[in-house]
């Protein structure tokens, strides 16, 4: 399971606990691209400081394939232009 889904699975069930919350801020944070005092991670046990970071590797790598998708889009459209503008209209 990855750790966007366990994060959130983990916040929903105990939205009080101080762990929860932190790594909610942090999603927040990424979500906004706000920043984000690192320093409070450190408040976090083991498991979550985990979870933590394993959220951070997933939202670059989904950051990276959400630009990946961007540009085919964007070239998939100056290529149709391209063949809108040079097909003879009737």
């Amino acid at each position: 399971m990855n750790a966007i889904k366990v994060a959130r699975r983990f916040i929903e069930t105990d939205p009080a606990n101080e762990s929860a919350k932190i790594l909610a801020q942090l999603v927040l944070a990424l979500e906004s691209e706000r920043s984000f005092e690192l320093i409070t991670l450190y408040n976090l046990d083991y498991k979550s400081f985990q979870l933590a970071m394993d959220i951070l590797k997933e939202w670059r790598l989904d950051r990276y394939y959400a630009s990946k998708s961007k540009l085919f889009d964007l070239s998939l459209q100056v290529t149709e232009l391209e063949k809108s503008v040079s097909t003879p209209q009737a």
